[in-house]
């Protein structure tokens, strides 16, 4: 079931976050990862700065997340991520279609460019990796990171 998280999820969607993110331990930049991946006070951030995440529950229990941010003219799809023991299902590619169908402004995701799984995924549900010259200019317009991560990272847009 995909519903909309509450203040309640937090403590879920920080355990779900932290898991997940394991994967790109090794395949971001060593400078760029941290232990946790994202803290609970920068999760808190992510939601003062309008950050949505709506998640999939099976037998009752958050398993997968996703969050959604209107940003001026555009909606972007923030931290993306499946419980390990969950992954390779289908989920969420589920979370993300019904996320995809609520939007009402053009989409537009940022993953790491050594995360080929992840551009991949988002490439399967109909985002297209824009040009290089194209994405600084998207995360510098649209995301508030640091310029390493702006260096390292990709932007897919969804026509």
């Amino acid at each position: 079931m995909i519903r909309q998280c509450t203040d309640a999820d937090v403590p879920a969607i920080d355990s779900i976050i932290n898991q997940a993110a394991q994967a790109y331990r090794g395949v971001i930049p060593e400078d760029c990862w941290h232990e946790p991946y994202m803290t609970r006070a920068d999760l808190l951030v992510e939601l003062a700065a309008g950050v949505e995440f709506w998640g999939c529950d099976e037998s009752d229990a958050l398993v997968a997340v996703m969050g959604t941010q209107n940003v001026g003219d555009v909606t972007l799809i923030r931290h993306a991520y499946v419980l390990p023991q969950h992954q390779s299902r289908g989920l969420g590619g589920i979370l993300l279609d019904a996320l995809v169908g609520r939007a009402a402004k053009p989409l537009l995701v940022g993953t790491w460019a050594a995360a080929r799984w992840a551009i991949r995924f988002y490439e399967r549900h109909g985002f297209e990796q824009v040009a290089e010259s194209e994405k600084d200019r998207l995360l510098d317009t649209y995301w508030t990171i640091p310029p390493r991560q702006r260096d390292t990272s990709v932007v897919l847009r969804r026509p």
